[in-house]
């Protein structure tokens, strides 16, 4: 039998988003915005999507934008992963101590 070598995985969607919430252990919460006219109207609306994301080494801080890649099935909700920290958030939190 010949052996067939597959070098590049199917496509896999990308999407570029902001991260609101990175509270968890190696997970983010990504939203992403996408704008579409409405197919009656016409006017143009902005809808947002939630994204459960896997952050192995913890690098996305809340307010970083981020290029998550879809992927398995890590668990219930978490079906992207980070690819890249594309811009860090400017306005670090102030921790009082």
């Amino acid at each position: 039998m010949p052996e067939i070598i597959q070098t590049t995985r199917g496509h896999r969607k990308e999407r570029l988003g902001k991260v609101i919430s990175s509270k968890m252990a190696k997970t983010i919460v990504v939203s992403v915005e996408r704008r579409f006219p409405h197919p009656r109207f016409k006017k143009v609306i902005t809808a947002y999507s939630k994204f459960y994301a896997h952050d192995e080494k913890a690098e996305a801080k809340v307010g970083d934008v981020v290029l998550i890649q879809e992927t398995r099935p890590l668990s219930k909700l978490k079906h992207w992963r980070l690819l890249q920290v594309v811009e860090h958030n400017s306005e670090a939190a102030v921790v009082a101590s």
